[in-house]
């Protein structure tokens, strides 16, 4: 993993979230090798030493960059598909916030963490390895919910949570691919739909207890 940076020296004069705002929007246009430190710099509006004495080097402040990403867009929808008790209602509730936000006007469309590597070498294995832990982190976040799903009686026996939560999470990165190549909103919520379909209903006992 790529270690945080700590800042040395004077204290910085700029607002870090507004600068790493725009730091995203060139990593998300040109990639993250193609981004020279100079581009960077010219979009963040701070100069080279400011920027290494903020962020250490390139890979952390993309990594900062991404992390900024997560937390300001994906933070709340993960929380809520952890929050909501319904499975059911929790995965389609986290579908449907994808849709929206990766489709969104504010936000870069797509999911910076599904299509950050797209332009990383070997040379930066580090920012793969990075980018490819955060990616796990969504397929467990929906592993988890669904067997906490199995330990609420929500599914029948013998249900494959494993291959469920890697199925699912290849479908939310295939619509962050989709919101790249510049999908729609419906159709993405239509894709969110059909992922609903590979969800098994319940069990009918649980049916008719919640009648």
């Amino acid at each position: 993993m790529i270690p945080q940076h700590q800042s040395k020296g004077k204290p910085r004069t700029f607002d870090r979230e507004a600068v790493l705002k725009k730091a995203l929007g060139v990593f998300w246009k040109r990639g993250y090798e193609p981004a020279s430190i100079a581009e960077l710099c010219e979009a963040m509006e701070i100069n080279p030493p400011s920027v290494y004495a903020a962020f250490g080097n390139k890979a952390q402040l993309f990594m900062e960059a991404v992390n900024h990403y997560e937390n300001v867009y994906w933070n709340d929808a993960w929380e809520r598909l952890e929050d909501e008790p319904d499975v059911r209602k929790a995965m389609a509730g986290f579908f449907r916030d994808a849709a929206v936000i990766l489709t969104s006007q504010d936000a870069p469309c797509g999911c910076m963490v599904v299509l950050g590597a797209a332009n990383v070498s070997k040379d930066s294995q580090d920012v793969n390895d990075a980018l490819k832990a955060l990616r796990e982190e969504g397929k467990e976040c929906f592993l988890v919910r669904l067997k906490r799903g199995v330990a609420d009686g929500e599914f029948s026996e013998g249900i494959d949570v494993d291959t469920l939560a890697s199925t699912l999470n290849t479908m939310f990165h295939g619509m962050s691919i989709q919101a790249r190549d510049g999908v729609s909103h419906e159709e993405l919520e239509r894709v969110a739909a059909v992922a609903m379909t590979l969800i098994p209903p319940a069990p009918a006992r649980a049916k008719r207890h919640s009648a």
